[in-house]
């Protein structure tokens, strides 16, 4: 893994990248982009984060790369979406979760060279990679604009069961990483759960079963009448031995013991390399209880400590990690908090949100999705 930061002054814009390519095979790049806010207003800074995109895209290191998706983090998504335009590069997310270093949007970014990558491939505006008998798709940004928080999960669950079906995959099988994002969380979540959790029985996902690496996590929808908003990554063409369940008993629990439906992590082995999808994850022990309520310094650590195992639990450590996302529940968290990872994580691509956790005595939770080389004969190539 190679990790860069770029500057570019004339833009005020900062560019994070990890970059994964082995020599002759498929090249990951995830990309977190910055800008300064200099007073601008939003249509200066979404074009300043623009043109180092166009940058990012025309550097030498990057030829051939393409998008595969993009996630805006917008300070006031109703307002910025319209003034956005219509992206056909690539499936994109657009989340109201304040970027907390004073700018009005933030980006992450991934891309791939040396595959198939198929933009705006059905209704839902997902993108399609196919390479090595694999087909990934990545659908973000579905919302719907009328229900209650139930109602809308259980509508876009069912939604986007039928686009599986559709690709001759199911929820059970084929979806591998979900993110919900719920419109005033203290409040939506607990219908999101009830909804999420009897979709997933209807198709088979139990807790003797299994459930799919996930992430529940307050943000706003551009459109103010949505509640919920859902993004999914899905796979088929892999064997059933190639996907793994990341627990880390040691410091984590189960979901289901105290009423949700997600795993903590899981691990898709490919024959060049491995995959390690972390869920959102807190200041949680194994037996479902908070540590360190009202110390985010604590609460901190404990996260650090809690993926860490899981990363461990995959033969990988933090040195593996492409990108994180850093969710706070109160903004004056934030410079504590980033100076701490600074010090400990200098090089990884990272973006810090406004965004509270599932749980209000959560002050933090992160993400995070890591990559190492390996030799798995019995599988393809990524």
């Amino acid at each position: 893994m190679q990790f860069n930061k770029t500057y570019i002054e004339k833009l005020g814009a900062t560019i994070e990248l990890t970059t994964f390519a082995p020599q002759g095979k498929t090249a990951e790049y995830h990309a977190m982009l910055h800008v300064e806010s200099r007073g601008d207003a939003f249509p200066e800074q979404f074009r300043r984060i623009c043109e180092a995109t166009a940058w990012l895209l025309d550097s030498d290191d990057m030829k051939g790369a393409k998008p595969v998706f993009k996630r805006y983090f917008l300070s006031d998504a109703t307002n910025q979406r319209p003034l956005m335009g219509l992206d056909d590069s690539c499936t994109v997310s657009y989340i109201q979760q304040p970027p907390l270093d004073g700018s009005k949007l933030a980006l992450w970014l991934y891309l791939q060279r040396g595959t198939e990558v198929t933009p705006n491939a059905d209704d839902f505006r997902s993108t399609i990679v196919r390479h090595n008998g694999y087909e990934h798709i990545w659908t973000m940004n579905m919302i719907k604009g009328e229900g209650s928080s139930y109602s809308q999960t259980q509508t876009l669950l069912e939604d986007y069961a039928q686009l599986l079906e559709d690709n001759q995959m199911t929820l059970e099988d084929n979806c591998i990483r979900t993110w919900f994002f719920v419109r005033d969380v203290d409040t939506q979540y607990k219908g999101l759960v009830l909804a999420r959790w009897e979709t997933f029985t209807i198709h088979g996902l139990t807790p003797e079963t299994h459930y799919i690496a996930s992430t529940g996590i307050g943000g706003n929808p551009f459109d103010p009448k949505a509640l919920i908003q859902l993004g999914c990554y899905a796979l088929k063409g892999f064997k059933p031995a190639q996907e793994r369940y990341l627990y880390a008993s040691s410091h984590l629990n189960r979901t289901s013991e105290y009423g949700v439906t997600f795993e903590r992590g899981t691990l898709l082995q490919f024959g060049d390399r491995n995959h390690a999808i972390i869920s959102g994850t807190a200041s949680i022990n194994n037996k479902g209880e908070v540590m360190y309520e009202g110390d985010v310094e604590m609460q901190t650590k404990r996260m650090w400590e809690n993926v860490d195992t899981l990363l461990n639990e995959a033969g990988m450590t933090m040195d593996d990690a492409a990108q994180l996302v850093v969710y706070l529940r109160d903004g004056s968290d934030y410079e504590k908090v980033s100076e701490m990872f600074r010090e400990k994580y200098p090089n990884i691509p990272t973006v810090f949100t406004l965004a509270p956790v599932c749980r209000p005595a959560w002050l933090i939770e992160m993400e995070c999705f890591a990559i190492r080389s390996a030799e798995n004969p019995d599988f393809n190539d990524f």
